[in-house]
């Protein structure tokens, strides 16, 4: 019982994101639009990250390959688990038979080790494409004007299979970047293009995700607003 009640937070929190993703869906959306609510789990506990499950979190986002190897044991199991942190290619190995979706690709060298450990465990891994909208140098992410030239590479390779884009757009000027990743996303979208599904667009986290809602997202990535201010294991 003192478990959960340590826990009242997370139901708490958890409720009011859904209210302000529904009340944005309602307001800028069509009523049959679905949209996931990702809980990043980057340094939260796994009882705390099992609680969220409880209350209806189907998809985990992990940012880190040794933090998620330490407890995925720990996780309950209907929840899939996405990878969201920039992967090394020497760590893919560790990840490739759990991940359901893995949203950090941004070059034809990961893309190509994604695919020969895909077919090593016998899978088709399913990814997305970061994109670096704001031109970043701080950030991960294919340019926009090279994302296309990406994509028919990565198109051709037997075990990925690409599901859609995710960025993480400049907080300055949010909704103008946001503005531009939905207009890639749809212009990618009508060129039909071989092996690449655009059915994700991952983007909004716990400062912007109601703004990415109305931009087109269809994946929101919640760490802080649910689980709070976290410390670092």
């Amino acid at each position: 019982m003192q478990m959960e009640t340590s826990f009242a937070y997370i139901d708490e929190n958890y409720q009011q994101i859904i209210y302000e993703m529904e009340e944005a869906k309602a307001k800028y959306r069509r009523p049959s639009d679905a949209i996931t609510l990702m809980a990043v789990t980057k340094t939260v506990a796994p009882e705390a990250v099992n609680h969220a499950i409880d209350c209806g979190v189907r998809v985990l986002g992990e940012n880190r390959v040794q933090e998620y190897l330490s407890k995925k044991d720990f996780y309950a199991p209907q929840a899939q688990v996405h990878f969201i942190g920039h992967l090394q290619t020497n760590k893919v190995k560790y990840i490739i038979e759990d991940m359901a979706l893995i949203h950090s690709v941004d070059s034809v060298h990961l893309a190509a080790e994604i695919d020969r450990y895909a077919a090593r465990v016998q899978k088709t891994q399913n990814i997305l494409i970061e994109v670096n909208v704001g031109g970043e140098a701080s950030k991960s992410g294919v340019s926009p004007d090279r994302l296309e030239d990406l994509l028919l590479e990565v198109g051709q390779m037997p075990h990925i299979r690409v599901k859609g884009l995710m960025t993480i757009p400049p907080a300055e000027g949010n909704e103008k970047f946001l503005s531009k990743m939905q207009q890639l996303y749809l212009d990618i979208s009508s060129k039909k293009m071989d092996n690449i599904d655009m059915e994700i667009l991952s983007m909004g986290m716990s400062g912007d995700y109601a703004a990415a809602i109305r931009y087109g997202s269809t994946m929101v990535r919640i760490g802080t607003a649910l689980f709070g201010v976290r410390t670092y294991l």
